[in-house]
């Protein structure tokens, strides 16, 4: 098991990684990556992230086993749209962070991490979406609009239990 993740390893792996980027990419960094980015959490398990374009990040994906044993770290290629409907517009809400070589890394939509934590409600999520709503990097108002546009598209992932995914979120964006 590798030893948790500090803001000082997400920088290091995206310096290493875009070190290795021939064409423009983009890293998205979602989850524990965003809170020890944002200095809401010391540490996180992994580096989740998804990269694109989706057609040329093969590429930089056959570095990634070697820069997770040199630089000890867990990596994780996932995004909130794996586990929840794609919010429209998320590219355009997930802010720019810094550049490393031809590799632009962003925070991954925080309404749509937000909403994904919410659905998954482990302590620490909810803790991270607390963290969102007082830092103003989400809206309450907002965050539930998108619920909203998402929930009748809830049916495409079976593992969701809708009635209390709803619930969640008006108990935690009302």
């Amino acid at each position: 098991m590798q030893p948790p993740v500090d803001a000082e390893a997400v920088r290091t792996f995206a310096r290493a990684l875009g070190g290795e980027a021939r064409v423009r990419m983009t890293m998205y960094l979602t989850g524990g990556a965003t809170a020890v980015l944002s200095n809401w959490r010391e540490t996180t398990v992994d580096v989740d992230m998804r990269l694109e374009p989706e057609e040329e990040s093969d590429v930089l994906l056959r570095h990634v086993p070697a820069l997770k044993e040199r630089l000890g770290v867990n990596v994780e290629l996932v995004s909130p749209s794996d586990f929840i409907p794609e919010l429209p517009g998320w590219r355009e809400r997930s802010p720019f962070l810094f550049s490393e070589g031809l590799l632009d890394v962003r925070n991954y939509d925080p309404y749509s991490q937000a909403l994904c934590k919410l659905e998954r409600a482990f302590a620490h999520d909810l803790a991270d979406v607390d963290s969102m709503l007082r830092s103003h990097m989400i809206d309450r108002s907002r965050a539930l609009e998108l619920f909203e546009v998402i929930e009748p598209l809830l049916f495409r992932y079976p593992a969701i239990d809708p009635g209390s995914f709803r619930a969640r979120v008006e108990r935690m964006l009302r």
